[in-house]
């Protein structure tokens, strides 16, 4: 079941400055992650999904109900973290916090104790006084004390160290676990490969993929930088590789790209060899974004 669909949504606001033909879907109780480089849309499509905007054209449904004319009852189910945090001039972080509650009718506030305590909020401290991490853990209790059905949150550990965005993790799967749908964007890709089901790839306004974590997880293609004892083992193994993809005469290293199937007779070959040492180069969301911003650019 969908619980976001994007079809055809187009923000232009000139220059080549916008989001064009977005198109996904978000499944129910996944977390479905949106990543992309500075200025590549993020914001403008969470903006719209969450009404504050209005396309030039296509539509956004959030639980089969069009956001622009359904907005009010839609939010009832959503917790909402901006990229930009502005709060009201209404005081202290407890102030704020418990105004949130009332706003949404929540009454039972253990949920948001617990993650006052996790973060290690001081909910004392003046809005406007606060440091970008402490707005950051405020705007994020806010989003999470309902335990909302839908979460989206825009860069929601900008500003946070890496212990609390450890922390962050922590209760971002507690809420998947809960069954909570979750839409992020997020410029930290290890944060993203860490909790992500599914990411689109944005660029320059437009998805250049949508793909599986487990596609990156267990990528089929191992690379290994292998550096040699000497030069005469490392010149021959130059001259008789076929997996090959980069050298460095220098430190007589080399980089090779082996397949799953290919691994017991690399291993085989590569023992004829005097080794130094051989590491395997963990395939990360970062390197697959990479290329396929380098592929993408290929075809403009």
């Amino acid at each position: 079941m969908s619980i976001i669909e994007v079809r055809n949504l187009t923000k232009d606001y000139g220059l080549s400055k916008g989001i064009f033909n977005i198109n996904l879907e978000v499944k129910q109780g996944e977390i479905f992650g949106f990543v992309g480089t500075n200025g590549s849309g993020k914001t403008t499509t969470i903006r719209n999904l969450m009404g504050f905007i209005r396309p030039n054209s296509g539509n956004v449904y959030i639980l089969d109900q069009e956001v622009n004319y359904n907005t009010t009852q839609i939010m009832k189910h959503i917790g909402y973290v901006p990229g930009e945090i502005s709060f009201p001039d209404i005081g202290d972080g407890d102030v704020f916090i418990k105004s949130q509650a009332e706003m949404i009718g929540l009454k039972n506030m253990d949920y948001a104790n617990y993650l006052i305590k996790k973060f290690g909020l001081d909910t004392t401290a003046n809005l406007k006084h606060m440091s970008k991490g402490m707005k950051q853990k405020t705007a994020i209790v806010s989003a999470f004390m309902a335990k909302p059905d839908i979460l989206i949150l825009d860069e929601p550990s900008t500003g946070l160290d890496p212990l609390m965005r450890e922390i962050f993790v922590e209760v971002l799967i507690e809420a998947k676990q809960r069954g909570s749908t979750i839409f992020m964007s997020s410029h930290v890709f290890e944060e993203v490969e860490k909790t992500c089901d599914r990411i689109a790839l944005l660029h320059n306004g437009r998805i250049v993929d949508v793909v599986d974590m487990k596609k990156i997880r267990h990528n089929e293609l191992k690379t290994y930088k292998i550096g040699f004892e000497n030069e005469i083992d490392y010149q021959k193994y130059m001259n008789e590789n076929i997996y090959l993809t980069s050298k460095n005469n220098k430190y007589l290293q080399t980089t090779v790209d082996v397949k799953d199937e290919q691994i017991n007779e690399f291993m085989k070959e590569l023992s004829q060899y005097k080794v130094k040492y051989i590491k395997e180069v963990k395939y990360t969301l970062k390197k697959y974004f990479l290329k396929k911003i380098s592929e993408d650019k290929k075809n403009d």
